[in-house]
């Protein structure tokens, strides 16, 4: 069986030595870029499992590139950075991150969120359409319809809606959802969690107050009908 491939985007030497030396002896094949560029190249060429990628880049921010790589890459991108503010971390999630850690990290949980990452990319149902009522879901096209009208979506807001409406019924509870969607190490962030069905609502209910799609489980969790 191949191993899987994980590009390591960080212009740091030392942090992209042991990087691969971790993700070597722990079953991935790994490809190093020092720079956005070199990086993109690489993503292009090989089309890897996942991407680590840093924030702080020589020549361009890793947000930018962040954008520029989910225009056609919708494997897991997990980001790496010095920077921890809840500005930052929330605007990467939001343009499509996988996942964030913060430096320095754990080499335990780096694999964990790695593990996790790939796990959620590779349990997407490829050719599947969700209906729920008059909510179209389309897995292969990352989209949302309304009555038959397509609904703009961050990536964010997309892949909460995408397991709401795989677990039809269901009462997910808040650290379910939080380690779906935004991945390992992420399960008391409330916040992000709060936030987003706010605005997921604002998009998808006639009555944004009176929520019929997405109920609130008073102390739980949601569930979506």
């Amino acid at each position: 069986m191949d191993k899987a491939q994980i590009l390591i985007i960080d212009d740091e030497p030392q942090i992209r030595k042991l990087l691969q030396i971790n993700l070597d002896s722990n079953g991935y094949s790994t490809l190093q870029a020092a720079n956005a560029k070199e990086g993109t190249a690489l993503a292009a060429s090989h089309l890897p499992d996942a991407i680590l990628l840093d924030i702080g880049l020589p020549d361009k921010s890793g947000h930018e590139l962040l954008v520029d790589l989910r225009d056609w890459y919708q494997k897991p991108i997990i980001i790496l950075s010095v920077q921890d503010n809840e500005r930052d971390i929330i605007r990467a999630l939001d343009n499509g991150a996988s996942d964030y850690l913060t430096k320095p990290f754990r080499t335990g949980e780096l694999l964990a969120r790695i593990r996790s990452a790939m796990r959620r990319d590779q349990n997407i149902e490829l050719n599947s359409t969700i209906q729920s009522g008059d909510i179209e879901v389309d897995l292969v096209a990352r989209t949302i319809k309304k009555q038959g009208k397509l609904i703009k979506l961050t990536q964010t807001e997309y892949n909460l809606l995408a397991l709401f409406a795989k677990n039809e019924g269901k009462v997910l509870t808040h650290q379910y959802i939080l380690n779906e969607v935004w991945g390992y190490g992420h399960q008391n962030e409330t916040q992000y969690l709060r936030v987003f069905v706010g605005t997921l609502r604002k998009k998808i209910e006639d009555s944004p107050n009176h929520p019929e799609r997405i109920i609130t489980e008073s102390g739980v969790g949601y569930r979506f009908q």
